[in-house]
């Protein structure tokens, strides 16, 4: 068997070692950060993913979509 890894549905997923682009600057930015985890030492780990973990809340908790003109109120 390959290193290929499939989902339920047989369809095939990123490579081992690779990454799949999630459509998502700031998220792909924070998981292409992830590469570095190997050049360093194990004790450094835990704020790398800290540091991710806080671009990623970011990410989730930024408004999506377009925003209205500044100056109109939303009806609710």
């Amino acid at each position: 068997m390959s290193e290929e890894q499939f989902v339920a549905d047989g369809a095939p997923t990123a490579q081992v070692g690779e990454t799949a682009a999630t459509g998502h600057g700031s998220v792909d930015g924070v998981i292409a950060s992830l590469g570095q985890l190997a050049e360093l030492p194990v004790d450094e780990h835990v704020a790398v993913f800290e540091r991710a973990h806080e671009q990623l809340r970011g990410a989730l908790d930024a408004p999506s979509g377009p925003r209205p003109p500044a100056g109109t109120a939303s009806v609710g």
